[in-house]
């Protein structure tokens, strides 16, 4: 049985949509990590959103830590999830543990461009 269809338009039924975003391949998935950028990296890049990286800065704009800003410690591309540093809890036993964020709800403040295939794709206008 074939789990991923590469030739699925969309469909209007929640059950179709999930499906499709929970069996995709993960070169399909790296686009769902993307978050919008902050007001001044809009204008100077031109764009509105990029994918995230790795010690990105990003900012909370939805959620319990509204308001809060870090970098991105790591980013989990099977369940579409963000780790950003200072977003953690404290289990029974003392330790932190780093909570997931999900992409849709962090705006991109600073980037790193020490990658050249980033910086290719951000001075395309």
């Amino acid at each position: 049985m074939k789990k991923f269809s590469t030739k699925w338009k969309g469909s209007s039924k929640p059950r179709r949509q999930r499906k499709h975003r929970m069996n995709a391949p993960l070169h399909i998935k790296k686009k769902f990590v993307h978050a919008h950028l902050s007001k001044d990296l809009k204008k100077k890049y031109g764009k509105r959103s990029t994918g995230l990286r790795k010690g990105d800065k990003v900012k909370v704009i939805i959620g319990e830590f509204r308001k809060h800003e870090g970098k991105i410690e790591r980013i989990d591309l099977k369940k579409t999830q963000v780790f950003v540093s200072g977003i953690e809890t404290t289990k029974k036993d003392g330790t932190k543990k780093l909570l997931p964020v999900h992409p849709s709800n962090l705006i991109i403040t600073e980037m790193g461009m020490e990658d050249k295939i980033r910086q290719e794709i951000l001075s395309k206008k």
